[in-house]
């Protein structure tokens, strides 16, 4: 793996290390579940990843920065389903233009959600259509930037009952934090596992 490119070798291995792992998979009927997807997709010969930003017109995590995705419902069947299928009501993109390559772990939000995250490929350019209720913008960040730990931070917020570490990937003027941050740190991980060696480069 020596490019920048979300290339086929890049996939295999990366579909390869989250395949052969054992997930942390949580049960909580306390808990409403979730999913998302982790885009990759190419765009001006980088990897990058696709970020949503929510308008302020949703239920919860209004104006934040997060991943396609939403609530499970129960026509949907399977978690995997529920991240497609939000994806395409969010975003536009179509189950049949994404690539599953693999899960990551499920993770639990303040707000009282177990999120199951799906990391998936898709071709770029692509006709995005969003929500005006969901999606106030598309942000595309190369995953080069978010490698570089300098756009990297985590703080420690103290709550009602106890003290959480909150991390925080700072692109422009956009802030990744909260359960998206969570998911991203995990994913990044896994490409520093594969040998990290996607070249690191600053945005403009």
């Amino acid at each position: 793996m020596t490019t920048g490119l979300c290339g086929s070798s890049f996939i295999d291995e990366l579909r390869g290390l989250l395949g052969r792992r054992e997930r942390r998979v949580m049960n909580d009927p306390a808990y409403a579940r979730a999913a998302v997807i982790v885009p990759l997709f190419n765009k001006d010969r980088s990897c990058h990843i696709l970020f949503t930003k929510r308008t302020d017109l949703v239920k919860h995590h209004k104006g934040q920065i997060s991943f396609p995705g939403g609530v499970f419902d129960d026509e949907d069947g399977d978690l995997r389903r529920t991240a497609l299928r939000e994806a395409f009501e969010e975003i536009g993109l179509k189950e049949d233009d994404v690539q599953i390559i693999g899960i990551l772990d499920d993770i639990v939000t303040v707000t009282g959600f177990i999120v199951t995250p799906f990391v998936g490929v898709f071709s770029y350019p692509y006709r995005f259509q969003l929500s005006q209720r969901e999606i106030e913008e598309l942000i595309e960040v190369p995953l080069s930037f978010l490698l570089d730990p300098a756009c990297f931070s985590e703080s420690e917020m103290v709550g009602e009952d106890r003290r959480r570490v909150v991390y925080n990937y700072q692109y422009r003027e956009h802030a990744i934090w909260g359960a998206t941050a969570l998911i991203l740190k995990q994913l990044l991980g896994f490409i520093s596992i594969l040998g990290g060696s996607l070249p690191v480069k600053r945005a403009l």
